[in-house]
């Protein structure tokens, strides 16, 4: 078994916060994050697959075929976007990077088995500090 990684970046503006919380609860659970005219980051995106190494091609899965798949089913719609009101498959989900990179799999999953390998890992960094790794 292999794993291999790649990465991509994208710039979103997101809010934290609960419709059924008050501005005063928002502003306590979820701080500047809480902010009403919102607030961005810049991501960073790391899409780990795993599989055998293909022994005609002499790898697991073509690194530009994984780049197209990962631009055309999440940076193509997310990239410079409103997560809480623009993206599709972020639709009544809480904009959290925790969340989003839940949804990041399940957009990306039964795509990178077409191409023959396993997802195994989304790692969404939305600060050089703050990031998240999800393994389905």
């Amino acid at each position: 078994m292999i794993y291999i990684t790649r990465r991509e970046r994208f710039n979103a503006a997101h809010r934290l916060f609960r419709s059924d919380f008050t501005d005063k609860q928002n502003s306590e659970v979820f701080g500047k994050c809480s902010n009403p005219n919102w607030h961005g980051h810049n991501y960073e995106l790391f899409v780990t697959v795993k599989g055998e190494v293909n022994p005609e091609t002499g790898f697991l899965i073509n690194l530009k075929e994984l780049s197209l798949l990962i631009n055309k089913v999440i940076i193509e719609k997310i990239d410079h976007k409103n997560i809480n009101l623009e993206v599709d498959f972020m639709k009544g989900k809480f904009a959290s990077t925790e969340v989003l990179s839940i949804a990041i799999w399940e957009q990306l999953d039964d795509h990178v088995k077409s191409l023959g390998a396993e997802l195994h890992c989304v790692k969404l960094f939305e600060s050089e500090n703050n990031f998240v790794e999800y393994y389905g």
